[in-house]
């Protein structure tokens, strides 16, 4: 196995095909098919189904993922050992984030380390269950996870908390309120946008206090796609319980109010102290001074 073939193999998968892949190495289509190929000759399993011109990733090839990541951070790591004299480090910063979380601090700080490190490439990702956060870092898949707190299996990762998310109540164009916050108990009577139950801490805390406030709500929608929950509001099929982030987004479209009680959750950056390589740490150190 050849570290081009590594490289050609990832690029494959975050570029969505050969085609692109190509593109982005600035090689000839050819020459990436041949190195997957080989790739899988040399492995004696199957990478991809090839389904007409499009590429989908087998049971092998996900499990590779993660593995190969790590080698292109470990070939950094080497890389940086050779840096010029004045401390100037190169190589690859990988992250994933929760969709809703990728906003500031975070993007700012990346876009801040992005200055201090130009030679640095960023792998910015995102992940769409918070469950399997703290298996991303322990497979390899990434250095560093963004995700809420606490996160489910953490024990001998570390923690730096970024701040706190609070959720807004976004209603449907033309939907009737008084300005300022809502009560549960207040809440107009129109369907609800939802995600089930279980769907994590915060659906749950929000499940709480609403059988505490004695609330039946008309369920419109459940859905396990939380990016889809603001796209519903907007076409009109139901309320729904947002990051206020999203919520302030809309909101000369839709009406949007603050809810109460206030429904918080932390949110920060997560690592595995005892793996990071040089470049990870520079970011690690960014990140406290900027918490400082």
């Amino acid at each position: 196995m050849e570290f081009r073939q590594i490289e050609y193999f990832l690029a494959v998968v975050e570029n969505d095909g050969i085609n692109g892949a190509a593109a982005a190495l600035g090689v000839a289509q050819p020459t990436v098919s041949q190195a997957l190929r080989s790739l899988e000759r040399e492995l004696g399993v199957q990478l991809f189904h090839r389904i007409g011109r499009g590429m989908v990733l087998t049971a092998a090839g996900h499990s590779l993922i993660g593995p190969s990541r790590q080698i292109l951070r470990d070939v950094g790591g080497v890389e940086d050992l050779f840096t010029s004299l004045d401390g100037e480090i190169s190589g690859r910063l990988d992250m994933v984030v929760f969709p809703a979380l990728a906003i500031d601090p975070i993007v700012d700080l990346v876009a801040q380390f992005r200055s201090a490190h130009p030679r640095v490439a960023v792998r910015f990702g995102e992940f769409r269950s918070e469950e399997t956060a703290a298996a991303l870092i322990r497979d390899g898949h990434c250095e560093f996870v963004v995700s809420h707190l606490p996160i489910e299996g953490g024990y001998g990762l570390e923690v730096v908390a970024l701040g706190e998310q609070e959720y807004w109540l976004a209603y449907p164009p033309g939907t009737e309120l008084p300005e300022g916050p809502v009560a549960l108990a207040a809440m107009p009577d129109i369907p609800m946008v939802l995600v089930p139950r279980g769907g994590g801490a915060m659906s749950d805390d929000i499940d709480s206090a609403m059988r505490r406030a004695g609330v039946r709500l008309d369920v419109g929608v459940v859905t396990d796609h939380r990016e889809a929950r603001l796209p519903m509001v907007l076409a009109g099929l139901g309320g729904s319980l947002v990051e206020r982030n999203l919520a302030e987004s809309v909101q000369d479209i839709a009406v949007v109010r603050p809810c109460e009680p206030t429904f918080t959750r932390a949110f920060g950056l997560v690592f595995d102290p005892a793996s990071l390589s040089a470049v990870g740490q520079a970011f690690v150190d960014l990140v406290r001074s900027a918490n400082a």
